[in-house]
């Protein structure tokens, strides 16, 4: 496990799911870019409550900031090119939001 610091936006809307034991969770998709401009799909699940409602306080295309587990992936496209892929575990989520609720 990698302990990541990743910025980007959000891919569609963070949504809530529940597991066969009844306890509440987030999904959400995020897209990241390096310094070669190279896209990353990042792919969010948060069990925390306070990293969960952030991510269902944000909207498609909010700027944001992950961090948590990181564990890196590969996936392969229609066109049968393999594609990077991130998946991780939130811990913290920082946005704009944030900034607006600071004294």
């Amino acid at each position: 496990m990698i302990d990541g610091l990743v910025a980007g936006r959000l891919m569609g809307d963070a949504s809530r799911r529940i597991d066969k034991a009844g306890r509440t969770y987030i999904v959400a998709r995020a897209l990241a870019r390096n310094r070669a401009d190279e896209e990353f799909i990042v792919n969010v699940i948060a069990f925390d409550d306070a990293p969960g409602a952030a991510l269902l306080a944000l909207a498609d295309g909010d700027a944001l900031t992950l961090a948590g587990a990181l564990t890196p992936k590969v996936w392969l496209d229609k066109q049968g090119v393999h594609r990077p892929s991130l998946d991780l575990i939130a811990t913290r989520v920082m946005s704009a939001l944030d900034a607006a609720r600071q004294p």
